[in-house]
């Protein structure tokens, strides 16, 4: 349905329950299916609502202050925090609504919201344009072969554009010119090969195929015509092309690195990993590099429970399967590595954050050893007061935690073989939350606490620092390897499923996506995560004192309650629901130059396709949540990036026509060609050449 606004504009409300949103081809393919086995963070940590409220009150630590002076981005909105110059905000007294807190200054975002819908298309508002940048198969080096759905070979999709698109970065070279980078998170080898019944029954080639399906791909695109339009190069050399694989040599770099725990028999030294998979989300840094985040690792390997008695425990911690599963790839069949019976160490090589250089295509990516090891959603760069480069990261799993890395040394612009090892030396933390309220006000109704706000304060609790452990009875090796069982004994906070970790470039404020927890029981609401079955899910925004990345201490609110705006258990930030679009399961999010939230949903469980919603964070308009587009049937919406400029944003769009029954001969969607869905990267810009949103 559609309730009209005060303007008379017509805006999309539902108001009756739908079914689920993700199909259960996803759920296996993505994660191995995570959500039907038993929660794995079975740690005896407090919820929130369980834990000893702190004397650190919010409004002692939040403003919207002016930030120190901070680099410049590397090209993608919100890489890197720009100065801020708002002065704080005097309180008047009692309760300061959402738009006063966060000062007056606000956006221009103005489109007609794209309304809730099921077409097998990318819809965007009016006025603008969208095309296809590069899709599944597409040449990525100048000797690739076309793409032929019924004649692919690993050998060419090893040159081709990966499957299941995710993770999107954009690095100018001057005006007209950039390379993007795109993270290939998975394989559903159902749609990719006609006939497919499972791994145990596939050629040895086509799990060739789906090994060179996953990893990155480095692309070098031109503008159109000066337009928000981009393309991807065809012609001349594209010498910064280059694909990463599931086979790609890479190395080991911090405090892990050579331990016992990552050597095996074809790397005795620790020290040369083999290929990256289930790349998620990620992020950039101020030198000019991607981090691309390992996430569902767990599910490509078999025989977990055939590893020594002492590894067991961390296997069970990180969902290993212990036999062979039904739905397995059964990539052991082509490399004995993923069989634990036999290299119980292999797993530990994955779970990381990988840094890679899209400007050296013969460059060795590396697994960066002192950023811990879990279901890496994110890796987004920012930097401390003081220069010291910090990394926010989730772990994407029910009941899992959210981490910080902060480097022992400051970055220095320019010195490229310095900012290099910044990577190497630092403090690992994790995140401990407290809310601010009465137990009794936090029912599981929806309903605020009578201080009108779902919020409170926290804490950054040291895990390791260099060879420095501050886990009782584990090593620093151990705390890195074994990142999700040192949480647990520290007192991590248990979260919903923390995906993407962003920083607001205009206010230095932190952003959470929590894209949904339908384990949470009645007993385990809490001030952040306050429903119970928490289908829909809901964004947290973290303030650290002074607007310091390198501080320890910060207050955090839900600016964001996911769902129907008819349902009283939702939160917009204050503003009038009347007039916001609903959104279920945010999971990536960004930014644009002036400090709006864009966030991604993936498995919208409103009955609709997922899509992109803008937010702005500051003024009267905070709140003000607008569909921007909705992806085609089936589909994830993953990126998203809004380039510096404004005038482009980039979507990436997984797994379309991902239906239950959905196979090559009956396919559920046609997008984007019309013939077999492939995954793509679109971008979208303004076919009057304004802002986006504007």
């Amino acid at each position: 349905m559609a309730n009209p606004d005060a303007g008379g504009r017509l805006l999309p409300l539902l108001s009756t329950p739908h079914k689920g949103g993700r199909s259960a081809l996803t759920c296996q393919f993505r994660c191995g299916n995570a959500c039907a086995h038993d929660v794995a963070n079975t740690s005896g940590n407090a919820y929130f609502g369980d834990v000893v409220r702190e004397a650190l009150t919010r409004r002692g630590v939040l403003r919207a202050g002016a930030l120190g002076a901070l680099v410049a981005g590397v090209g993608v909105a919100g890489a890197v925090p720009a100065l801020a110059d708002e002065p704080e905000q005097a309180q008047p007294s009692g309760q300061p609504d959402e738009a006063e807190r966060f000062g007056r200054g606000g956006s221009d975002i103005a489109f007609t919201p794209v309304p809730p819908n099921t077409d097998d298309a990318l819809r965007i508002p009016d006025g603008y344009a969208s095309s296809v940048v590069v899709r599944w198969g597409d040449p990525v080096l100048p000797d690739a072969p076309a793409f032929d759905f019924d004649d692919q070979s690993a050998d060419a999709q090893a040159k081709q554009f990966g499957y299941n698109c995710d993770f999107v970065t954009f690095f100018p070279m001057g005006h007209n010119r950039a390379l993007l980078w795109v993270n290939h998170e998975y394989t559903d080898e159902n749609l990719m090969f006609r006939g497919y019944t499972g791994g145990a029954a596939a050629t040895e080639e086509q799990i060739r195929i789906a090994l060179a399906a996953h990893g990155g791909s480095v692309v070098e695109i031109e503008r159109v015509r000066g337009t928000g339009e981009w393309r991807l190069v065809t012609k001349g050399r594209r010498r910064y092309n280059r694909r990463v694989t599931a086979q790609t040599q890479m190395r080991f770099s911090g405090p892990a690195a050579g331990s016992d725990l990552l050597k095996t028999a074809a790397d005795p030294v620790g020290l040369n990993p083999v290929g990256m998979l289930n790349n998620c989300s990620g992020g950039s840094t101020p030198w000019g590099t991607v981090l691309t985040a390992e996430e569902n690792f767990d599910q490509y390997f078999v025989n977990g429970g055939k590893v020594p008695p002492a590894q067991l425990p961390y296997i069970s911690r990180y969902t290993i399967p212990a036999g062979v599963t039904s739905g397995s790839r059964r990539f052991d069949r082509v490399e004995e590595r993923f069989d634990l019976a036999r290299h119980p160490n292999e797993v530990n090589r994955f779970g990381w954050i990988v840094e890679i250089d899209p400007f050296d295509p013969t460059s060795t990516p590396v697994k960066r050893t002192a950023l811990g090891r879990f279901k890496h959603e994110a890796a987004t760069t920012t930097l401390a007061r003081d220069g010291r480069l910090v990394v926010y990261m989730g772990d994407d799993s029910r009941f899992e935690y959210v981490y910080k890395f902060v480097s022992k040394k400051r970055y220095i612009p320019g010195f490229d073989r310095h900012n290099r090892t910044l990577l190497d030396e630092g403090t690992l933390y994790v995140a401990r939350f407290t809310g601010d309220s009465p137990a009794s006000e936090i029912d599981g109704s929806g309903r605020l606490p009578s201080d009108g706000l779902f919020d409170g304060s926290g804490e950054w609790i040291p895990l390791v620092s260099g060879d420095r452990s501050y886990v009782d009875g584990m090593t620093a090796a151990e705390v890195l390897v074994y990142t999700r069982a040192a949480a647990d004994k520290v007192g991590a906070t248990k979260m919903d499923r923390p995906e993407d970790v962003e920083r607001n470039p205009v206010t230095g404020a932190v952003y959470v996506a929590l894209t949904n927890n339908s384990n949470r029981t009645a007993a385990q609401v809490d001030e952040a995560n306050p429903r119970p079955s928490n289908k829909h899910g809901h964004v947290l925004e973290i303030v650290e004192k002074g607007d310091d990345a390198g501080e320890t201490t910060f207050a955090w609110s839900l600016p964001l309650v996911c769902g129907d705006p008819n349902d009283p258990a939702t939160y917009f930030a204050g503003y009038d629901k009347t007039k916001v679009s609903p959104i279920s399961c945010p999971d990536n999010v960004a930014f644009d130059r002036d400090g709006n939230l864009w966030i991604a949903t993936d498995g919208n469980q409103l009955g609709s396709n997922d899509g992109l919603f803008v937010m702005p964070l500051r003024g009267k308009e905070r709140g003000h949540l607008r569909q921007f587009l909705t992806v085609p049937v089936g589909a994830e919406t993953c990126g998203p990036m809004v380039t510096q400029d404004q005038r482009s944003v980039f979507v990436a769009v997984q797994h379309p026509g991902e239906i239950d029954g959905a196979t090559p001969d009956n396919p559920a969607s046609h997008w984007p060609d019309g013939a077999q869905p492939r995954p793509s990267v679109a971008v979208v810009w303004h076919g009057a050449g304004r802002r986006i949103g504007a």
